[in-house]
Formats: C-alpha cells, structure tokens, sequence
C-alpha cells in the first residue's frame, strides 16, 4: 500500500471483510460492537496506520474537544505549575489542549490569538504579556461567544472572567512585614506597570509605607522584566548607592535569587544589611541561602480552577454573567533573608 495514502475505515474495512459500519462504531467505542470484533478492528487500525479524521468530524458537530492556552512564558515554574492544573482538568474532561507563549511580545499575542481560533478552540485561557495594552485581537472570539478566561495577568472585559489573587493585599502584606523587621528604607523591584499584577503590588507597597507613615521615593522603584540577569543588574546598581535600601521586594522570586547572588558577592549580609521579599514561592526559594521570603499562590490550583470554569461554559453548565471575577487565596511565607528581629 503506498505509504503517502490516508488510510481510511473503508481499508481497515476492506482488509477485515466487515462492514464499514462496524469499524466506525468499533472507532467510537461503541457498546455495541463485541469486544473480541472492536479489539480486532482497533489493531488493525493501529498496524495500518489509521488517524481518526478529527478535523472533518470537528467541522459536523461543531465542536473540536480542544481548548488553548496562551502564556507569556513556559520556562515560568508558576506557568508551568498552571498549565499542569489546566492539564489535568482537560484530560479528565475529554479535551485536548493546545499550549503557546507570547515571549512577553503582544505580536507573538496576536499571532497565538489568530492561531486558537483558526483551529476552532471551544475555548481559550490567557494570561497577558507585558506589552498588551489593547485586547482587540481576542474580539473574534466573544463575536462568537467562544468562552474566554484571563488569568492571572487580566484585564477587565465584561466577556470574560478574570481569576486572579489580592495582588493589593499581598503588596501590602510583603512590605508591611519589611518595615515589622525594622526596614525603613524599601525598595520595590518590578515589571511593566501595564500588568494589573504588578500595577496592584505597587500600589499595595505604597499603601504599607503610607499606612505606617514612611516616604515614598520614585528612585526606589525599579522596573524592569524580571529576569535573573535583571536581577543581578538591579544589584549592581544598588551597590553604587551611596544610602543602601534596607529592604527589597521583588515581584517575583528568579529576579530576587539574581540579586541576592551579586549583593552577597558583594559583601552585602542578607537579611541583616537587606532584607529581601519575593513573589510566588518558587522552588528556588528553598534553594537560595539564606532562604527566601515570598508570596505564595498555587499555579496548579489557578489552572484547576481556571479549566473547570471554561469547560463548565463550553458545557453551558454556566455563563459569563454568573460571575466576573474569581479571588484566590495568597499567604506570605516567611523565611531568613527577611527575618532580622526575634521571635518574628
């Protein structure tokens, strides 16, 4: 048989002498057909080389069983973490899952975007990069009622629902435990204020200094993307400082161990000289010596949540009015690099 031909159920069919009705309900898996016969049919299927048509059966039903996912990064121990959670949920359920990022580029964004509904996702979860500004480009999807999730880095659109944490509250928490260390001095290291996320840590950070009636100074804040190499840079530039920061809170861990790692070199004692916070509880944290303060929020746990709610929309089970917004929980773990009274 030449080799660049599509099998088809008329050659599984054919090569068996049985109907080709049998062979697409054996296909199926349906009930119907004797478990000996279907064990027959889906060998042969195998031995022959037969793919199952999923695009032309897609096309009758309306329906692809596939849900998408774009990311800004997967090299993200927190992405990663979701798209498990996502995963999970989606095998359970009977869906198949088409994973892509962004590289943090609204370009690639769009492309992706373009990408999922070409292949008539029933579904699509995104979390935003930095650049995104505008989300015209998912306009094709509510035009089609296509059920839309953003999580964690969200915008407000009342077609989709947003799954996120207090990232304020958080904010607030982090610093007000520096300045319960003695810190007077913090700095905040973060990324593009176009991100809910790191727009809402910010505001959270600056609500603590205010609260507990300590100045805020614009050169404190730093934003940049948050990379262990940005990191290592960041500590650079403190170490020039004439008057140290006391204190550092990091909107994420990687960028937070890439500045620990020079300030030490540097002769810098963590936390006694500076105290230093992260975000997201990364495995790094229990890695990096001394150990590091960070926020924690489970990744797989957003992804659950996040794939139930889409595929309960698929389903029909419920709509976009029931609810706009889902809040998880976050809880500040506390290790030595910020701990630097007693019994704190």
């Amino acid at each position: 048989m030449d080799n660049d031909k599509e099998i088809t159920i008329w050659d599984i069919a054919k090569k068996l002498n049985i109907s080709i009705a049998t062979v697409s309900r054996a296909l199926k898996d349906d009930p119907v057909v004797q478990k000996k016969t279907k064990k027959k049919i889906l060998e042969t299927a195998l031995e022959m080389g037969y793919r199952s048509n999923n695009f032309a059966r897609n096309l009758r039903s309306k329906n692809s069983n596939t849900i998408g996912i774009i990311v800004p990064r997967l090299n993200s121990y927190f992405m990663s973490s979701v798209i498990s959670g996502v995963e999970k949920i989606a095998n359970a359920e009977g869906y198949n899952l088409i994973i892509s990022q962004s590289s943090e580029s609204v370009e690639h964004e769009k492309q992706n975007a373009l990408t999922m509904f070409n292949n008539r996702v029933d579904g699509l979860l995104v979390s935003l990069s930095y650049e995104t500004e505008s989300i015209e480009h998912f306009e094709p999807f509510f035009k089609k009622n296509i059920p839309l999730i953003f999580f964690d880095r969200i915008t407000e659109n009342k077609n989709a629902i947003s799954i996120v944490i207090d990232n304020l509250k958080a904010g607030f928490e982090i610093t007000e435990h520096l300045i319960n260390q003695g810190c007077k001095r913090i700095m905040h290291v973060t990324a593009s204020l176009k991100r809910n996320v790191y727009q809402e840590r910010l505001q959270g950070y600056k609500k603590a200094l205010e609260y507990h009636h300590l100045p805020f100074h614009e050169n404190f804040v730093k934003i940049i993307n948050l990379s262990f190499e940005s990191g290592e840079q960041v500590a650079q530039d403190i170490l020039k400082m004439k008057k140290l920061p006391d204190a550092i809170f990091f909107s994420n861990d990687n960028c937070a161990v890439g500045c620990m790692s020079v300030l030490k070199k540097g002769g810098i004692n963590i936390p006694e000289t500076i105290a230093v916070a992260g975000f997201n509880n990364d495995p790094l944290c229990r890695v990096v010596e001394p150990n590091l303060t960070s926020m924690h929020y489970s990744g797989m746990d957003m992804g659950i949540l996040s794939a139930r709610n889409l595929i309960n929309h698929i389903k029909g089970e419920s709509t976009l009015s029931v609810t706009n917004s889902i809040v998880l929980r976050s809880e500040l773990i506390i290790r030595e690099s910020s701990l630097r009274l007693p019994n704190s």
